[in-house]
């Protein structure tokens, strides 16, 4: 059975720092687009970040230069570092693959950014 685990979700304060890690389980997820989508206090889930299986990444403008995307293929891992943390950032942040015509979802993890 395929999991994924987020982790490392927070209160942090505006202009601050967060490591958003996800592990994946159930099957190997190496060739595959992995990514985090957030979704704000009302509003709609986001796409934030992707990486595909050789490693280019897309981020959304928003995070441009403040968030990084990597992955360990061989722990069937991606993770999010997210700097200068705006208050705006604030959402629940979801990791997930898309293998092929399936795409797996994590159970989401909170990030708070207040002062």
């Amino acid at each position: 059975q395929v999991q994924l685990v987020e982790s490392g979700g927070g209160l942090v304060q505006p202009g601050g720092s967060l490591r958003l890690s996800c592990a994946a389980s159930g099957r190997m997820f190496s060739i595959y687009p992995m990514g985090w989508y957030r979704q704000p206090p009302g509003n709609q889930r986001e796409l934030v970040a992707t990486i595909t299986g050789g490693g280019i990444a897309n981020l959304a403008d928003s995070v441009k230069g403040r968030f990084t995307i990597s992955r360990d293929n061989a722990k069937n891992t991606v993770d999010l570092q997210m700097n200068s943390l705006k208050p705006e950032d604030t959402a629940v942040y979801y990791c997930y693959v898309r293998a092929g015509l399936t795409n797996y979802w994590g159970q989401g993890t909170q990030v708070t950014v207040s002062s």
